[in-house]
């Protein structure tokens, strides 16, 4: 996502941010009008930056737990923002390594909202829930044989609308460790939550709709074949199954709704990615001797634009920035590559979320004001 103007200051943030570091106004994020508004001069009413007052107030989860920066709406029903309206269960806090892991998975989460909001795809609660029309709600939970004797009994999943997941997936040193022992290239916080929430979506536009269930089957597969034994299957191979230009991952290739739900989360990356670069105006120029097709100009909206621009943006984007990061002595950003076959399923999403996108969803992507 773009970074975010102090409207105080125009002192540019980060998304987390509460304090403005340039002013030091209270700043707090507006979904309604995907920007900050500001306290500042014992002011109480939360304004813009044109001076104009709102009638908002802090997510509850700020007033009581300090977790969110998230404002509400004072006449919505809820004292919950946007993205915490959804929690369902958040972790024991009594234990003195939970709060500062939950703020890391409560940073996350916001960040996936902020882009579901950003497609306009149904965002239902569970209280909203209907025939044909899943809420969508998290567990957090701690899990102290995970946590004591490093055996999981809480997996990280989703079903029914619910995403779980297991607490230690905070901490960066068990995380890892994971990583490493299910030979993955890529598994962060965020990526967790594009993938659970990408069946969800499967669940919420697809299951029930049969002319849409044949059009995904066509693209990813038939999803009747048995799942657990797809997964059995994946997990006790005898190293003979391989990873093709077919599949977004590894994990892909074991059954058709993982391969929906990885590709959905490609999106979600390449969305974001996107989004970020055209916020600071990013651009790439092809060298001397290279084709002018490396070239990117993020002059499109990346929210509404269709898949192969997309593909053909990220392909030398992050290239670039997988660079950039092996300058510093970090793994890649994106340890993936496009090829047609993958880009032929990012193309069923993309239609996917533009058929679902609700018409009060806030698709521009203003540009950052410059310092």
């Amino acid at each position: 996502m773009r970074a975010y103007s102090c409207p105080n200051c125009r002192r540019l943030n980060h998304f987390e941010v509460r304090i403005c570091p340039g002013c030091q106004a209270t700043l707090g994020y507006d979904a309604d009008t995907d920007g900050f508004r500001f306290l500042a001069d014992n002011a109480t009413a939360w304004r813009d930056a044109d001076g104009n007052a709102a009638a908002v107030v802090v997510c509850a989860n700020n007033n009581t737990f300090q977790i969110c920066n998230w404002l509400v709406e004072t006449d919505c029903g809820t004292a919950m923002c946007k993205a915490c309206r959804h929690n369902q269960t958040i972790p024991d806090l009594s234990e003195p390594s939970v709060p500062l892991r939950w703020a890391k998975i409560e940073a996350a989460k916001r960040r996936l909202i902020h882009t579901l909001l950003k497609l306009g795809l149904p965002l239902e609660t569970k209280a909203q829930e209907a025939p044909g029309r899943q809420g969508l709600a998290f567990d957090f939970l701690y899990d102290a044989a995970a946590e004591q004797a490093g055996k999981l009994q809480i997996y990280t999943g989703h079903d029914g609308g619910v995403i779980t997941l297991n607490l230690i997936e905070a901490d960066d040193a068990e995380r890892e460790r994971m990583r490493n022992t299910m030979g993955e290239p890529y598994r962060t916080l965020l990526g967790h939550f594009r993938h659970e929430v990408g069946h969800h979506y499967w669940s919420r536009l697809i299951e029930h709709d049969e002319v849409e269930l044949q059009a995904c089957r066509a693209v990813f597969g038939d999803d009747r074949i048995d799942y657990q034994r797809a997964l059995h299957a994946h997990y006790n191979h005898n190293g003979t199954k391989v990873w093709t230009d077919d599949f977004v991952s590894f994990y892909a290739t074991s059954h058709p709704w993982e391969d929906f739900a990885e590709t959905f989360a490609h999106y979600l990356h390449i969305v974001d990615v996107l989004a970020t670069a055209g916020g600071f105006d990013l651009s790439l120029a092809a060298l001397p001797g290279q084709d002018a097709e490396l070239e990117v100009e993020l002059d499109f909206n990346p929210y509404t634009a269709d898949t192969r621009a997309l593909a053909q943006a990220m392909g030398p984007l992050s290239f670039a920035m997988n660079a950039i990061n092996r300058s510093m002595g970090q793994p890649d950003l994106y340890p993936f590559h496009l090829p047609d076959a993958i880009v032929a399923k990012l193309d069923y999403i993309h239609n996917l979320v533009a058929k679902s996108r609700q018409p009060a969803a806030v698709a521009d992507v203003p540009q950052a004001i410059a310092t």
